[in-house]
């Protein structure tokens, strides 16, 4: 098993504060007109056509999509999509990684057929990893962090470190998936695991070693394990030491846009392909997905919204005080060595569960019809507090809420439509909750919200965001995860100089519609509901 070595370019990247060139754009956009930026100190770039791919998996699904820039925008196209299904297998809840690599294989062969590509970069959800032992082995499945597993383990975890203290350190959000609290699992129900393991590979840099035979550890995907010194974004040996975990598993940390290297030769000659590079892109598909928030403004928030709703704003520096710990928010990594300070929130993964209980009884529901129902009834009638633990395992995630709203005395919602309403409501309550937390964290006002992710295509919640918090919400693009991948590829590749420009050129190749909020006082009566209801 070989360790990545790290490849400068004129965008690779840097763990220090980013200091970003100033450039003008000094001409017209246009397809016959490309662009060129003015770099300063009488140095100009003018962007590189080039066409990459991109793999995006997230908890229920996957695809691959190639990413054409031609000099001005970038376009994107599907051309594999796939499953995710992870499977239980006696007590334990696994992915099922095997079958995932083969449909990186399938997406390779499409992409292939589609045209020639120069470079693949892959992004995944945070937290699991797969371990490898010393002839360079995968040992067994990764676990799935909703594993029940978890909880135990993180209280003898607390045991040792202290949440306060080691929210001090890491930075991390306090959660039982943490890499820090599954590690703890397998050194007390198969500790033989450990014992034999020669590396931890978190699941993009998993599939990267696959692919390539060279194994990297990225510094957006770290940065989620709860073992990150979160100000030198370098492993804590000292909380790895006291945990009891050996060091050897921990790898080189390395920049977001790392080159990681080439398709190993026999997969090369089984689908018929030339040595494409590999990219270690922003592999957290949050971190991916922030990097193609079509913003300028130094002071902007953002919602990334999927399975879950990821809720922050980006910092040259953590916080790690007690009040951001109270208030649940975690300093992950982002693009250039900067700081996601966000909340996570259980947000579209409630609709997901509930839809799935519906239709294992036939209804047969698509999102679209559940949004319609939900219209066509009042708001706030019932709440929920959409981060109660009740509702992170999955299963029926209707009667819970029924169960909810019942224990706290309010109406119980019985129709369909009536617990969309309840979800749709509690969601956009949780986002303004969420907004006031991060103003008074960081003193700033922000009085516009970016929303990004496959979420915004449902308006009702884009909408409510806007007519709850307060503020515009401009919401696109809708692939911000692909995106941000294909735009890591085109800086590491030096077609686009830096992430401000792909930021820009993100802007205007992709629509974004802007949602302005109401001024009927019923929104803020309800967020004042809210906040008693999270005060019992």
């Amino acid at each position: 098993m070989r360790d990545c070595q790290i490849h400068q370019s004129n965008a690779g990247g840097s763990m220090d504060k980013i200091q970003w060139p100033r450039y003008d754009r000094i001409n017209g956009s246009g397809p016959c007109r490309p662009l060129v930026y003015y770099l300063g100190k009488g140095r100009f770039f003018m962007p590189q056509s080039r066409q990459v791919l991109a793999f995006d998996f997230g908890a229920s699904s996957g695809r691959a999509m190639l990413g054409s820039f031609d000099g001005n925008t970038i376009s994107i196209r599907e051309i594999h999509r796939f499953s995710n299904d992870p499977e239980t297998i006696g007590p334990g809840y696994y992915w099922d990684i095997v079958r995932l690599y083969q449909e990186i294989k399938a997406g390779l062969a499409k992409a292939r057929e589609a045209g020639e590509f120069q470079s693949l970069g892959i992004d995944t959800w945070g937290v699991d990893y797969g371990l490898i032992d010393g002839k360079g082995n995968l040992m067994g499945l990764p676990r799935h962090y909703r594993d029940g597993r978890n909880e135990d383990a993180a209280r003898q975890a607390a045991s040792v470190i202290p949440v306060e203290e080691l929210y001090r350190r890491t930075g991390i959000q306090n959660a039982v998936f943490n890499t820090i609290y599954q590690l703890q699992a397998d050194k007390e129900s198969q500790p033989y695991l450990l014992e034999h393991a020669c590396r931890l590979l978190l699941l993009p840099d998993l599939f990267g070693y696959l692919l390539t035979g060279e194994a990297c550890t990225e510094y957006s995907h770290a940065s989620t394990t709860g073992l990150l010194d979160v100000n030198t974004r370098d492993w804590d040996y000292e909380l790895i030491d006291r945990l009891g975990y050996p060091r050897r598993l921990f790898g080189t940390v390395r920049p977001s846009g790392t080159p990681l290297g080439a398709l190993r030769p026999e997969l090369c000659q089984e689908l018929m392909l030339p040595p494409v590079q590999v990219i270690s892109v922003a592999g957290h598909d949050t971190a991916s997905a922030v990097a193609a928030v079509p913003s300028s403004e130094p002071d902007t928030v953002y919602i990334s919204c999927g399975t879950w709703s990821l809720f922050g704003t980006e910092l040259d520096a953590p916080n790690t005080s007690p009040e951001a710990m109270a208030g649940s928010f975690t300093n992950e990594g982002g693009y250039g060595g900067k700081i996601r300070f966000l909340k996570n929130i259980m947000g579209l993964w409630l609709i997901q569960q509930s839809r799935r209980h519906w239709n294992r009884t036939g209804a047969g529901y698509t999102y679209d019809q559940l949004e319609q129902l939900a219209r066509e009834f009042p708001p706030f009638q019932s709440l929920i507090d959409v981060d109660d633990p009740v509702f992170f395992p999955p299963g029926d995630i209707p009667v819970r809420v029924q169960e909810f709203c019942r224990k706290t005395g309010q109406p119980v919602p019985e129709t369909v439509g009536q617990i969309m309403r309840c979800l749709y409501d509690s969601i956009a309550l949780k986002y303004r909750w969420s907004l006031d937390t991060l103003r008074s964290l960081t003193g700033r006002a922000y009085t516009a919200i970016h929303m990004v992710g496959g979420g915004i295509k449902d308006e009702l919640l884009s909408q409510l965001a806007a007519d709850v918090c307060g503020v515009k919400v401009i919401a696109g693009p809708v692939e911000a995860t692909v995106i941000g991948n294909i735009a890591v590829q085109l800086i590491a590749a030096g077609a686009i100089p830096d992430i401000r420009a792909a930021r820009e050129i993100i802007g205007r190749s992709f629509e974004v519609k802007t949602f302005r909020p109401s001024s009927d006082p019923v929104y803020q009566a309800a967020y004042q509901q809210y906040q008693r209801l999270l005060k019992r």
